[in-house]
C-alpha cells in the first residue's frame, strides 16, 4: 500500500499541522482501493461511547474523494449518502475502505464502507462526484497537492 500525500490543511487528515484534524492517513492498494485505519476518540463521539456519523461521514467523503482522484479526475462531491447499519464504538480501530463504482458524462460515482476488527460493516456511504478539470487546479491550486509547509498546531 501506498500512503497518499498531504493536500493542505484537511479537516479529517490534519492533526499534526492543525489542532481540530482528526488524524486519519489514507492510503491506496495496488488494485485502486483507498483505505484508511483509524481509532475514534471523544473529539469523534455522537452518542455516549459511539462516533458521531458526521465523523464517520467526514473520513467516508474523504476516502471516496481520494480514490476519486487517484483515477485522475479533479472533481468534487456534489451528492453523498450514508446508511448508519450498527453503532460504531469509540477506542476501536476501524478500517474505512472506498472504490469507484461508475462513470458518467462529468461525474464520477464512488461508495466507501466502515468496518470494525471483526469484519461487522458500521457504515456505508456512496457519493457522486463532478470533474471540474482546470477549473478545479485554477481555483485551488495554492493549497492542494504540495509538500507540508510544516506544523501548524495553535496556528
Amino acid at each position: 500500500m501506498q500512503q497518499l500525500p498531504w493536500h493542505g490543511p484537511c479537516f479529517t487528515c490534519g492533526l499534526q499541522r492543525h489542532a481540530s484534524g482528526m488524524g486519519v492517513t489514507y492510503f491506496e492498494q495496488a488494485d485502486g482501493i483507498v483505505v484508511a485505519e483509524a481509532t475514534f476518540n471523544l473529539a469523534q463521539q455522537g452518542p455516549p461511547g459511539h462516533a458521531h456519523g458526521g465523523s464517520l461521514a467526514a473520513v467516508l467523503d474523504e476516502a471516496m474523494g481520494w480514490a476519486v482522484w487517484r483515477a485522475g479526475y479533479r472533481a468534487l462531491a456534489v451528492k453523498l449518502e450514508f446508511e448508519y447499519r450498527h453503532p460504531t464504538p469509540l477506542g476501536v480501530p476501524l478500517r474505512f475502505t472506498a472504490s469507484l463504482t461508475g462513470r458518467g458524462n462529468r461525474s464520477i460515482r464512488a461508495a466507501g464502507q466502515v468496518c470494525l476488527p471483526d469484519g461487522t460493516i458500521t457504515a456505508v456511504g456512496k457519493g457522486v462526484f463532478v470533474e471540474l478539470g482546470e477549473r478545479f487546479v485554477e481555483r485551488f491550486k495554492e493549497s492542494w497537492g504540495g509538500e507540508p509547509p510544516g506544523p501548524q498546531v495553535g496556528a
